[in-house]
């Protein structure tokens, strides 16, 4: 970055000028001093400041004053909106951040407005993350408004923000909230420095940052949370987790994690400690659901046919003995086809959405049926399989168990359940090995920590959960504040 110091001010606008490639949004803007004849020069690009702004903060206070102001005088009675810059080596960085820049003829120092268009929407619910109880507030493309809605729920000076940029172009801006004390120093220290490792030209998204840090990018499975809730960040960074906020998006990344984290909902917390155990069951069902069940069904009918109760064999013959397709066949042909109907319904208009979702699953079910090429019961399978996976209330989890059925399929229609079985010893010596910033992926279960259970498979009462999990290993161990403080006798 080019040092713009002691340069006359007409050299300084030019180097500003050709540093930017001349771009036409590029506004200079020159005001005389009516007094002693001085200029004084704003600098600002058009397409990213607001010009109310610009005309209330700057414009309007200048031609405010008294006509006989000189540029001394100038330099004494601009208000606290104006603040004195020293570094010229941040001109540029200013610029880009939608600040209208001051110079006078003294270049030793130059004054900076904050005068950005604004360009937010309203805080509402996310779509992906919807619940029925508790807040209905959700990020939005502003880190500063993000940052505000996790104060409002973390009311404390422990709360840490730290200011982080990846991209040499681009130049991103993360922001790094923990707990001080709570977060564990060497989770930190990693974090930090794999987000400082990234190098390259242009970090536009989350998911470049994430692929970026994650200890195994090859892996089906997320290794960073990804929510657009401010509660969910919350309660996370007072269990000593560490959220990373971006510039320009709603979407938070929470690290580290482990494979349970995916299926908790705030709604789990908000409803009676049943009744949140109970879903979160369902949950976890549902994901062996969604992994298992075609290729269950494909064991079944291409080896293990003597399972079959004897009073459903003659139902299942009927349905499978004129079809001329292999079972493995069948099941990809349905499943490929949800996940087509899934895209189009995801990239059409909302208001023809959903009735092009439902009416593509219904015509082409029906007509598959009728013309004899899928089985009635590999529909009922397809549709309870894609409905299991949509259960799992984490978008990326839910995307990698889509994915995880298709080997699943393959190895059951090869070796029948033994490729069953050994797929799952596959997946769970993967989830053994696999870490996050150092945590086990599998915990508490590997290694297994009974005292951390209270909140994985099922959720224990609030005042029973009196202790932060170990697994991210953090300064604080316990929550106090956790206990009844009233006499039930």
């Amino acid at each position: 970055m080019n040092s713009y110091q002691n340069q006359s001010i007409d050299d300084l606008l030019k180097d500003i000028e050709t540093s930017f490639s001349s771009s036409q949004d590029l506004m200079t803007h020159w005001i005389e001093m009516p007094a002693d004849k001085s200029k004084v020069a704003l600098v600002f690009l058009n397409s990213i400041i607001d010009k109310q702004k610009l005309q209330d903060l700057i414009l309007n206070p200048l031609f405010e004053l008294d006509k006989d102001i000189d540029l001394q005088t100038f330099e004494k009675v601009i208000n606290i909106d104006f603040k004195q810059q020293t570094d010229f080596s941040k001109i540029e960085e200013l610029i880009l951040q939608s600040y209208t820049l001051i110079f006078t003829k003294d270049t030793t120092c130059y004054y900076s407005v904050f005068t950005p268009v604004k360009t937010e929407r309203d805080i509402k619910e996310p779509d992906n993350e919807a619940v029925i109880r508790g807040s209905h507030e959700g990020f939005i493309e502003s880190m500063s408004t993000n940052i505000a809605l996790i104060r409002k729920r973390l009311k404390s000076p422990k709360l840490v923000v730290k200011y982080l940029q990846v991209g040499k172009e681009t130049h991103t801006n993360v922001a790094m909230l923990y707990m001080s004390d709570i977060a564990n120093p060497d989770v930190l220290h990693e974090i930090e420095r794999r987000i400082n490792g990234i190098e390259a030209d242009s970090v536009m998204t989350p998911g470049n940052i994430e692929e970026s840090i994650e200890d195994k990018t090859f892996s089906l499975f997320p290794q960073t949370l990804s929510t657009e809730r401010p509660d969910r960040v919350a309660a996370n960074l007072m269990e000593g987790r560490v959220a990373l906020l971006y510039d320009s998006s709603p979407t938070v990344n929470i690290a580290p994690v482990n494979l349970f984290v995916f299926f908790q909902t705030p709604d789990d917390y908000n409803k009676r400690w049943m009744l949140g155990s109970f879903y979160r069951m369902i949950r976890l069902f549902s994901f062996y659901i969604a992994i298992g069940l075609p290729a269950f069904y494909i064991a079944i009918v291409s080896f293990h046919f003597e399972v079959i109760p004897p009073a459903l064999i003659l139902l299942m013959k009927s349905s499978l003995e004129n079809i001329p397709y292999p079972p493995l066949f069948e099941a990809l042909v349905m499943e490929l086809t949800i996940e087509l109907i899934r895209e189009a319904a995801i990239r059409l208009p909302t208001r023809i959405g959903s009735t092009i979702a439902i009416v593509g699953g219904l015509v082409i079910g029906d007509a598959v049926v009728k013309a004899g090429l899928i089985s009635n019961l590999m529909i009922i399978v397809v549709a309870t399989t894609a409905i299991a996976a949509y259960t799992v209330p984490s978008n990326e989890m839910s995307l990698a168990v889509r994915l995880l059925r298709f080997p699943f399929m393959v190895a059951a229609a090869t070796f029948g359940f033994l490729g069953i079985v050994f797929g799952l010893i596959l997946m769970f010596f993967h989830l053994c090995r696999l870490y996050s910033f150092g945590t086990p992926y599998f915990a508490p279960l590997a290694p297994f920590k009974i005292g951390d259970l209270k909140d994985t498979i099922i959720r224990l009462p609030f005042f029973k959960m009196n202790s932060r999990p170990s697994d991210i290993k953090p300064i604080k161990k316990d929550e106090d504040n956790h206990t009844r403080k009233w006499d039930k006798s």
